[in-house]
């Protein structure tokens, strides 16, 4: 189904006048139209705009111009992101009339490579959720099981990819925001190297500085799809552009059997569910049998308790940066109160939220060691494979977050626990792709993370690709035919 194709495949498509793409937009009009009212992932929509776009593409192409490597190609991207003319909320309700002037870098840069837009696509309250649902848009859901959540806060991006409204997709990630979605949704997502690619664009109010630890990737239905995004996307800002650039090396490994993999398929702080675990094992014995230098055991050399603490630091630092003087106040007062040895989570996250300048180039400095520590680990391996979540995509549940828990293998979980195996690649700044290994035996889909050192994305990418020739790759759900 042509729907299902690739970016690369469909751009390849209206060079060669197999389809035109005014053709191919109105096709994913027509499914969004039709299907979108199941899933709520196409929550802006900006279909004028997108035909009048392809309409210029014909006639371009009709004259032997070429505007780039997506001539013609229509997408979409994450609400977060600006267009001109569209509001960009954040699903926060105060935002609901914040109207963009101009578009945003990504969304520029898109273009100028031959894309244009079919709209933007749901996500949760300021993208602090592992789903997408909002007082403005409403709740998305998986176009596996609409009962269930495609994640979050990409969520409507990897649900609009699934389900086939759209060839291509941005999202951002600091807790798994880009790879979580794809995991429950059964496409790729890469989350690049922490600075590669500018945040600008990505944003509620313009002019902000780049914020910690958050990024803006892709997503896709392809690896290859990954990697052409992750091109057009990377590289510094003009006002960077004067004095530096970005050369990020290619995929130096493009065989699985000379890979030397570390396998990390569950542990006791995040435990996974034993279908998500066995999915790692199983990946593990497709590189051992194909020749690939495999362990079981390799771990970078730190504590990963200090560690996660120290991401929820560094990250609820950054989440509570917009609270207002009162809610600073009552957290001070409740912090004051804490007795010092007091490191559970909620002490951890109440400290955050009022930490001083002083305290975080100290937390700062302890992620310094961390990533080093990471660093050597990477010297003796080349890939990281490791869960992405304990479950396979669960049921919507709007509770209050504090009242909310995982259910994984009949236990309770904590419901942020699972940010381990996102937040602690997050916190070194390394690259990550989620990929499809295939559905579970309830028919959900299972993805797994190949992470490896700073600026080895296109590794990453690679190695993703050239797995899921072995196992998973992308699958339509058969319910969007």
């Amino acid at each position: 189904m042509i729907a299902f194709e690739s970016a690369i495949q469909l751009a390849e498509g209206i060079r060669n006048k197999d389809i035109s793409s005014r053709e191919l937009t109105e096709l994913y009009i027509e499914r969004i139209e039709k299907y979108d009212n199941q899933i709520n992932a196409v929550v802006v929509r900006t279909f004028a705009e997108a035909r009048a776009a392809a309409d210029a593409a014909d006639a371009a192409l009709a004259r032997g111009e070429s505007f780039g490597s997506l001539h013609g190609v229509p997408m979409s991207i994450k609400e977060s992101y600006v267009i001109e003319g569209t509001s960009t909320t954040w699903g926060i309700e105060a935002f609901r009339n914040n109207i963009a002037g101009a578009d945003g870098l990504a969304v520029q840069r898109f273009k100028a490579a031959g894309a244009h837009f079919l709209g933007k696509t749901n996500v949760p309250v300021d993208l602090a959720d592992f789903q997408s649902y909002n007082p403005i848009y409403g709740t998305t859901g998986n176009p596996w099981d609409t009962s269930r959540t495609p994640g979050g806060s990409s969520g409507g991006s990897a649900a609009a990819l699934a389900a086939g409204f759209t060839a291509l997709e941005a999202g951002s990630d600091i807790g798994g925001s880009i790879r979580n979605p794809a995991h429950f949704c059964g496409v790729y997502g890469h989350k690049p190297t922490y600075g590669i690619v500018p945040m600008q664009g990505h944003e509620l109010v313009a002019n902000q500085p780049e914020t910690d630890l958050a990024v803006c990737g892709p997503l896709a239905r392809s690896a290859d799809d990954l990697k052409l995004a992750l091109s057009i996307m990377a590289g510094p800002a003009e006002r960077e552009a004067l004095g530096w650039s970005l050369n990020l090396p290619a995929a130096d490994i493009t065989t699985l059997k000379d890979f030397r993999v570390a396998v990390w398929a569950t542990d006791p702080m995040a435990p996974v569910a034993k279908e998500v675990e066995d999915r790692s094992m199983q990946v593990g014995a497709v590189l051992e049998r194909l020749g690939a230098q495999v362990s079981y055991d390799a771990r970078p050399n730190f504590d990963l308790d200090g560690a996660m603490r120290n991401y929820q630091t560094l990250l609820n630092s950054v989440m509570t940066a917009a609270w207002d003087d009162q809610a600073v106040a009552q957290m001070q007062t409740k912090v004051a109160a804490l007795q010092p040895d007091d490191m559970s989570l909620e002490a951890v996250n109440a400290r955050a939220a009022v930490l001083s300048h002083r305290d975080w180039i100290r937390s700062n400095s302890r992620r310094e060691k961390l990533r080093h520590a990471w660093a050597d680990f990477f010297n003796d391996w080349d890939i990281l494979i490791c869960p992405q979540m304990a479950t396979t995509a669960f049921s919507h549940d709007h509770r209050p977050l504090s009242e909310r828990t995982l259910l994984v293998d009949n236990e309770q979980q904590p419901y942020f626990q699972q940010l381990m195996w996102a937040g602690m690649i997050v916190n070194a700044y390394l690259p990550s792709t989620v990929f499809p290994t295939g559905l579970s035996a309830e028919g959900l889909p299972i993805g797994l993370q190949a992470v490896s050192a700073p600026f080895r994305d296109y590794r990453c990418i690679e190695f993703a690709k050239l797995l899921t020739e072995q196992m998973g790759g992308f699958s339509a759900p058969t319910a969007y035919p």
